[in-house]
């Protein structure tokens, strides 16, 4: 089943190693992530009833894909705190303030990975640091293989889908308040997403 369906989360030890995309297997390289086609989104829960959706508007980042070895791709992305947007003006100016991002101090989050792995199929598993307020921590995202191509202009391709879930307070983004009807006004757990375009890079 593939990883936005996936039920089985107790694989043990002894399974047999994850089947390598034959796709992903053909296009080992060194990648720059294309912005203009790729987005980093979050949503977070407000007031306990409702989603608030956002997304970085500047990022960058590269990767290094070994098709054959999974385990031995990376991935690097550094993300502008300032380009934060929820589409409410406010709303953003408050993320930039002192109480969640501090972009003036920290005005880059960053993310390094450590570790990959193949899950079988097109799924695939990878985990680095990130850094956000100066305070780094382990972060796992799921990925989803969704190609490669060559589009007009001669450019290789690859696409991935990700997602993943970190409580934002173990970044010390603990700002709330609390609602009168009980609980508070901004989930501490925050869900991220990713739709990634990557260009192989010249040899």
């Amino acid at each position: 089943m593939g990883l936005f369906g996936r039920k089985n989360d107790n694989a043990t030890p002894a399974a047999a190693p994850a089947s390598v995309s034959p796709e992903l297997a053909a296009v080992t390289g060194d990648y720059e992530l294309d912005p203009a086609h790729s987005s980093i989104g979050f949503v977070a829960r407000h007031a306990m009833v409702t989603n608030v959706k956002g997304s970085f508007l500047d990022f960058s980042g590269s990767l290094h894909l070994d098709g054959t070895d999974p385990a031995k791709s990376t991935a690097v992305i550094d993300v502008t705190m300032d380009s934060i947007d929820t589409g409410n003006a406010d709303r953003d100016g408050h993320l930039k303030s002192a109480d969640f991002f501090k972009t003036e101090e920290f005005p880059k989050m960053t993310f390094r990975s450590t570790k990959a792995e193949a899950l079988g199929g097109d799924d695939y598993r990878v985990t680095g640091d990130l850094t956000i307020l100066g305070t780094t921590r382990p972060l796992t995202i799921d990925l989803e293989f969704n190609g490669a191509a060559t589009d007009p202009f001669g450019n290789q391709r690859v696409g991935f889908e990700g997602k993943a879930e970190l409580l934002r307070s173990e970044w010390g983004l603990t700002w709330n308040a609390a609602l009168e009807t009980g609980g508070v006004l901004v989930s501490d757990k925050i869900k991220l997403t990713f739709d990634i375009s990557a260009i192989k890079s010249a040899s």
